[in-house]
């Protein structure tokens, strides 16, 4: 019988680990930059702790409040792999906790993205393991389901499919399709070198090459008065 709505995929095809490790040291607003700045997560997914997140996606979706799947994904995701929570932005019940994601670490399990409430905030922000979500709550979760596991999600205004390389570090997080990987390093690369180049300018020379600015400015017509009447 088919039950629409509940149901668990138990495997998908995954990135090799030489291609997900090349964004380990690409800050994620400079793969931003090559993907038209249109493709992070909401800002409201806010890092719990510095641990900077890598790995490929593992999804479920959840009722509010509710972390049944959540347990099995825990129990079932590959080392490597970043637990992506559609919790529906669900605020006032908790999915996971310091128990959690101790169990996952212990696991090899990259981190844990939850549209939704943690709680044991503190003890969250202390670990060595990536956490991001969108609020923080003492009301403890539900265990009832129903939900998929490892089916494109829709969290933080994008959609990510199981399998995507997941990064995160401080600014943000980004998902990046496994087939764009590796132009997006590519150009990640050269974004990092012009920036380099950039800060160079200005603590050698004190100047910043703005002439894009003014061509800007010349092809809107826009009218520089020099000063006021």
């Amino acid at each position: 019988m088919d039950n629409v709505g509940y149901k668990i995929y138990q495997d998908f095809k995954r990135p090799s680990k030489e291609l997900v490790e090349k964004f380990r040291s690409i800050p994620v607003a400079n793969i931003g930059d090559c993907m038209n700045r249109t493709s992070s997560l909401a800002s409201s997914l806010e890092p719990l702790n510095d641990s900077t997140l890598l790995g490929t996606a593992y999804t479920l979706t959840a009722v509010g409040g509710d972390n049944l799947l959540f347990y099995y994904a825990i129990d079932n995701a590959k080392p490597g792999d970043v637990i992506i929570v559609a919790g529906g932005g669900y605020t006032e019940r908790a999915l996971c906790g310091e128990i959690m994601a101790s169990y996952a670490k212990k696991r090899g399990i990259a981190g844990f993205v939850v549209d939704g409430a943690i709680r044991d905030k503190k003890q969250l922000s202390e670990m060595d393991f990536p956490v991001y979500a969108v609020s923080s709550t003492c009301n403890g979760p539900y265990k009832n389901g129903p939900g998929c596991v490892n089916i494109p999600v829709s969290i933080g205004n994008q959609v990510i499919y199981p399998g995507d390389i997941i990064v995160g570090d401080d600014t943000g997080i980004i998902a990046i399709r496994p087939e764009d990987a590796e132009i997006l390093y590519e150009k990640a690369l050269k974004v990092i070198e012009k920036e380099a180049d950039m800060m160079k300018s200005i603590e050698e020379k004190g100047t910043l090459d703005l002439s894009w600015l003014y061509r800007k400015l010349e092809k809107d017509n826009c009218q520089i008065i020099l000063a006021q009447e």
